[in-house]
């Protein structure tokens, strides 16, 4: 294979992700495998993985969007990769933290664990904040201003204090005060546009 070429396995769920991989594998891949199912099938489920598998050979080099396109699973990934490495392969990764060029197990599989720490860091929030909701709850920091501070602050305001004396006062930064004074502003604004 000419330098810098190598096969590579390209996954596409529409026309236009089909279009932009191809945009940045075509220029250096001798050939491209794609797949229109679903990764979350087993590897052996997978006929255009499989094929570009059995195409490669010692000292080329597979081109993927993302490390998580090679399995199901991290573990199923990881299998991918060993066999790859112990076959000669080096893997090429477009996008994520595993971005780049890998020859040998210990660095992508550092990268691919850190990422799945990171994915189930984000699931597990999301999942957290959901629950959360479904209780009432909001996430996020609590309002520094409740009804009484807003109620001090627009009374100051309206006696012509000014913005530093009011937040001084009502124990609250000037840009608590700013909002505050905006969003009084913005909600008679809206009152007055509602037709009556």
């Amino acid at each position: 294979m000419r330098p810098g070429n190598a096969p590579s396995n390209a996954w596409a769920a529409t026309v236009q992700k089909t279009q932009r991989r191809h945009d940045a594998v075509d220029p250096v891949c001798l050939k491209v495998f794609e797949e229109k199912i679903s990764g979350k099938l087993a590897t052996d489920d997978r006929p255009a993985l499989l094929e570009a598998l059995s195409y490669l050979r010692d000292g080329n080099k597979l081109t993927v969007q993302e490390v998580d396109r090679l399995g199901r699973n991290l573990l199923e990934g990881l299998i991918v990769l060993n066999d790859l490495f112990q076959r000669g392969v080096g893997v090429k990764v477009l996008e994520g933290i595993a971005a780049g060029e890998h020859t040998e197990r210990p660095l992508i599989l550092d990268l691919a664990l850190a990422e799945d720490r990171r994915r189930d860091i984000v699931r597990k929030t999301k999942n957290g904040l959901e629950a959360a909701r479904k209780r009432g709850r909001v996430g996020g920091r609590r309002p520094v201003v409740d009804d009484g501070k807003r109620a001090a602050i627009l009374a100051r305001r309206q006696r012509g204090e000014s913005i530093r004396t009011i937040a001084a006062g009502v124990k609250v930064s000037i840009g608590v005060v700013h909002k505050t004074l905006t969003d009084a502003q913005l909600a008679v604004a809206a009152a007055e546009d509602i037709p009556r």
